[in-house]
């Protein structure tokens, strides 16, 4: 019987689980949603989550929370978009953040005119801003970033220090960055998550980017595995993938993998010592 068809089998210490998720509704999405040109208008810069968007992560929330899944989560990334990083600090921030705790806010008051309590940091996973998970860049303005050194002070405990420019100097407002650029990004953004130790990682980012990262994944999967991968994310889902590191990407050794023979003896396997020893003698 062969049972390689259909399956797979990968050291766990090649493998990390990662939790997809696509922030919750913008105001960009509505504005989009009736009229696509809309996209271009400077109205919509680095567009917010809308009150149904905050409702969508506070569900999206009690979920994590009630499968137990924020609890293993040992580190959350987040594009640095107020949208995505609204919906980071929402999801799998604390909860309301009190003066006189001795640890920064994932977001301060009313960050973005949300109308939203300041969220604490306290007890929760790191928060770190990637560049390569930003949605397509250039030309739509809901896909512009605003200044490093303004989104510090609107989300204390995220760490920006893999950001190399203050400015937004990656958004062209005249290229618009075609699929196969963004798909390539999403392969160096995976590859860069082995440089990762957590083998648990939360990744919330954007449509665009999931869907052309994605693709390249679940060819020589059956057909509904192939789309629980590639079908287009909803506004503020949440997927679960595990990722294989098959060309030793990754340096990490295993944690768990035990050597065995401690102490040392004699461990020739039962059918090796039946070769030594014919039937009828004795073994």
């Amino acid at each position: 019987m062969d049972c390689s068809v259909g399956q797979g089998l990968y050291p766990l210490h090649r493998c990390k689980t990662i939790h997809l998720v696509r922030h919750a509704q913008g105001f960009h999405n509505v504005a989009g949603e009736k009229d696509h040109s809309a996209y271009l208008s400077p109205e919509l810069f680095d567009a917010q989550l809308t009150p149904l968007g905050w409702k969508q992560v506070d569900n999206l929330r009690k979920h994590v929370h009630s499968t137990g899944l924020s609890k293993r989560i040992e580190l959350v990334i987040c594009s640095p978009l107020l949208r995505t990083m609204q919906t980071a600090v929402g999801v799998f921030g604390a909860g309301s953040y009190k003066d006189g705790i001795d640890v920064p806010p994932l977001m301060t008051e009313n960050a973005g005119n949300s109308s939203r309590p300041a969220i604490s940091s306290l007890n929760c996973p790191p928060f770190i801003a990637v560049e390569l998970c930003r949605e397509h860049l250039g030309v739509h303005w809901c896909d512009k970033r605003r200044s490093v050194s303004e989104y510090t002070t609107l989300f204390p405990a995220i760490d920006f220090s893999l950001i190399e420019s203050d400015a937004d100097v990656l958004w062209k407002a005249d290229v618009r960055e075609p699929n196969d650029k963004v798909a390539a990004r999403g392969m160096e953004f995976l590859k860069w998550l082995w440089t990762r130790k957590e083998k648990e990682i939360a990744i919330v980012t954007h449509s665009g980017f999931l869907v052309h990262t994605l693709s390249a994944y679940g060819n020589d999967c059956h057909p509904s595995v192939k789309s629980e991968i590639c079908t287009p994310f909803s506004n503020c889902e949440l997927r679960s993938m595990v990722i294989v590191d098959r060309s030793m990407i990754g340096s990490d050794s295993s944690t768990t993998n035990y050597p065995g023979k401690i102490p040392s003896g004699t461990d020739v396997p039962s059918d090796d010592a039946s070769e030594e020893h014919p039937a009828g003698s004795a073994k």
